[in-house]
């Protein structure tokens, strides 16, 4: 079995278990559709995003937005959310990073001012075993 490394993240808040929660799993390669769709049905949060590699080399990567029953083509939330784990791992370029979406190309500027960062809850990183 192959295991996803994934994050919780409290959006919109200014404290832990506040705000709008999201799960992102950094790396999805490898999983399927329908496996997107069952961890985000699994997980039973408002959105659950998986990141892939871009299309585009000069992008960050491919984002893709799941709710419990279907994908869905951009949210404000899950943006917020994946950028900032993304940021955490260091993978903005010049403090921009560039989301390939259903609904086109997002763009999310890095805010790396430390004031900015204590409004934001990240959990600690967990695994999640999948099914092969």
């Amino acid at each position: 079995m192959k295991a996803y490394a994934f994050v919780t993240v409290d959006v919109f808040t200014d404290r832990r278990f506040g705000g709008n929660p999201l799960a992102v799993f950094p790396d999805a390669r490898g999983m399927s559709d329908a496996d997107m769709q069952s961890l985000a049905a699994e997980f039973n949060l408002s959105e659950t995003t998986f990141v892939l590699p871009p299309e585009n080399p000069a992008h960050t990567a491919r984002v893709r937005i799941f709710n419990r029953t279907s994908e869905m083509p951009f949210a404000g939330h899950p943006n917020v959310g994946t950028g900032y784990v993304l940021a955490r791992e260091g993978r903005d370029k010049d403090g921009v990073l560039r989301f390939e979406e259903l609904a086109g190309l997002v763009e999310i500027k890095v805010d790396r001012d430390p004031a900015c960062s204590r409004r934001r809850h990240h959990r600690r990183p967990s695994s999640f075993i999948a099914w092969t």
